[in-house]
This record gives structure tokens, C-alpha cells and sequence, in this order.
């Protein structure tokens, strides 16, 4: 899949969708080099806001409970990387997961949104890995250090806008080393995008550029230094990646 196109949410907003030279490291946040030319950057997030649990077979395989409302926590902008730049496994960590996500980009500053309103306030839609220190998330008792260590959340390799997709028909990949680990449309979501937005808008204000991870399917598991990943939004975005000890 290849797209060479610059989209923009409005004027303060240029993003640049990366070209598809194999040996480029770039993507949506962040810059770099191919045959002597610069890759823009895109646009930068004010904060990450992800979905917990967001699907019920994945709450079960983690031994966990369906939530009765959503599950919301924060990665650090710190912990974006690009397409095709690498995941750092981390010394404080012997256990390291992968999540794929159908990442949401806001489009325009949105507080108190309504659910039937949520779907104006949808910029576009990416691939996200929400990569997480899984014993350390375990250990502390609460999710930041598991989840936001930097390069813990791959993201790109471009978005495309919410107008050239039909949402209803999404549905996230994962694959490590070539083998599909997670397979699901998000119709299976527990909480829905709509909803999910309303939910967040709720107690903070989602500015443009802003990211929402919204939640992984079933299949998570875990990764070890040379390990390749792909996330799919298939007729969308794919996202690839690759694991390095610190």
C-alpha cells in the first residue's frame, strides 16, 4: 500500500503522508532521510489517550473483568516512534507486549461532545502499537512506567482522513514475524468510538492533533529483541515496526 499524498485537517495542521522507499525510517511523528531528502514531520500530539480492555475476549485473556465504563490512560507524547524505527525492550523489563489499535486523530478541539456528534470531531484514523512493560504494569499496580517508556507507542505509517473511510468496516492486524497474532473488526469493541469520544470529552478537552489508542483485540503477547510487527487497518494503514534491546 502506497500513499504519497499531503493531507491536512486545516491550515495549522499539515500532515505529510511518508512514500514507501523500503529503507526510509520515518513516519507520522517524527523526521527522516532517503536518498538526501527530508521527511516532514506530522503532527504532534498535546497527549496520547488510550482505551483499556476495550475488547471482551482480550479483557478474558488477561484474567480480567469486562469494565462497565471505559478504561482511560495516558501514554507520554515521549513514547511516539515512526514507521519502520524501532521498539526499545528495556532493561527494567523481562516482559514486553504487544497491543495492536485503530489509532483515532482529533480533528478540531472537542469538549462535551455528544455521541451523535463525535463523528465531526474525527480527523482521520491510523495503526497503533501500544507496546507495554507487562511485569511492570503488573508489579505497579497502575499503568504509566508499563506503557510509557519511550518508543512504546508506534504509530503511522500515515493516517488517512475520516472522510475517505468507512468506519463501520474497520478492523485491526497484528502480525509478528509474519504470522497474524490479532485478527478483529472493531465492531467488537466494547465501547464504541462515538461513545469513547463522548466518554473522554467529558473531563478534558481533546485539542487537534491529539491521539486516541482505542483499545487492542484478543492475541496480545509477547515480543523479544529482533522481532518484526505489523499492525493492518487493511484498505487503510499499515504500520511496521521492529524490536531492540536497549
Amino acid at each position: 500500500m502506497t500513499r504519497n499524498v499531503r493531507y491536512t485537517l486545516n491550515s495549522d495542521l499539515p500532515v505529510t503522508a511518508p512514500n514507501s522507499h523500503p529503507d526510509v525510517r520515518q513516519g507520522i511523528w517524527g523526521e527522516g532521510e532517503a536518498a538526501g531528502a527530508r521527511i516532514l514531520p506530522s503532527v504532534s500530539p498535546t497527549k496520547i489517550v488510550c482505551v483499556g480492555r476495550n475488547y471482551v475476549d482480550h479483557a478474558a485473556e488477561l484474567g480480567n473483568p469486562v469494565p462497565e465504563e471505559p478504561i482511560i490512560f495516558f501514554k507520554p507524547p515521549s513514547s511516539l516512534t515512526a514507521h519502520l524505527w524501532p521498539v526499545v525492550f528495556p532493561k527494567l523489563s523481562q516482559s514486553v507486549h504487544f497491543e495492536g489499535e485503530l489509532g483515532v486523530i482529533v480533528g478540531k478541539r472537542a469538549r462535551h461532545v455528544s455521541r451523535d456528534d463525535a463523528p465531526s470531531y474525527i480527523g482521520g484514523y491510523t495503526a497503533v502499537l501500544d507496546m507495554t512493560a507487562r511485569d511492570l504494569q503488573k508489579k505497579d499496580g497502575q499503568w504509566t512506567r508499563g506503557k510509557g517508556f519511550d518508543t512504546f507507542c508506534p504509530a503511522g505509517a500515515w493516517w488517512v482522513p475520516a472522510n475517505e473511510v468507512d468506519a463501520a468496516s474497520l478492523r485491526v492486524r497484528t502480525l509478528l514475524n509474519g504470522a497474524v497474532k490479532q485478527d478483529a473488526p472493531i465492531s467488537d469493541m466494547i465501547f464504541d468510538i462515538p461513545f469513547v469520544i463522548e466518554y473522554i470529552t467529558r473531563f478534558l478537552t481533546l485539542e487537534p492533533g491529539d491521539l486516541i489508542a482505542t483499545g487492542t483485540p484478543p492475541g496480545v503477547g509477547p515480543v523479544q529483541p529482533g522481532d518484526r510487527l505489523q499492525v493492518e487497518v487493511p484498505g487503510v494503514v499499515e504500520l511496521s515496526t521492529f524490536v531492540i534491546a536497549e
